[in-house]
């Protein structure tokens, strides 16, 4: 019962931060539309194919995606700080812990490498679109 409690409060915060996240997010919306040129046959007169563009839902549900795999990766690595913390010196724990705390990092460092990829590729995109290469 003890370690659902633990599961229900982490997936209740989570949930928090991500929804800071998402609102977040939500006013860099008009810049991306236009960067990306997703709204290009607007601006010069055709007609819309439809309200939203499946790129911007694409490179939305990337970004989402990778913001709540950070928030997991640390959770993970929080997770092995109150392993550690409660090892009370039994080598095992330790060991355990620092295992926690490694494959978090590694996690984190993969999470923010794609984010970083994907970052890249946008841009790279919503310049050639613009003619800026």
């Amino acid at each position: 019962m003890l370690t659902f409690k633990k599961y229900l409060v982490a997936t209740i915060v989570s949930l928090c931060v991500f929804s800071l996240f998402f609102q977040a997010n939500l006013s860099q919306a008009q810049s991306l539309d236009e960067s990306l040129g997703i709204k290009y046959a607007e601006n010069v007169g055709l007609p819309a194919a439809a309200d939203e563009d499946v790129r911007d839902m694409a490179v939305t549900i990337i970004k989402y995606l990778i913001t709540f795999l950070g928030i997991i990766a640390v959770v993970i690595i929080l997770y092995g700080g109150f392993v550690w913390m409660t090892a009370a010196g039994n080598d095992d724990r330790v060991g355990k812990a620092k295992s926690i705390i490694i494959a978090g990092v590694i996690g984190l460092v993969v999470i923010i490498a794609a984010f970083a990829i994907v970052n890249f590729v946008i841009n790279m995109s919503a310049d050639a679109i613009n003619g800026d290469l």
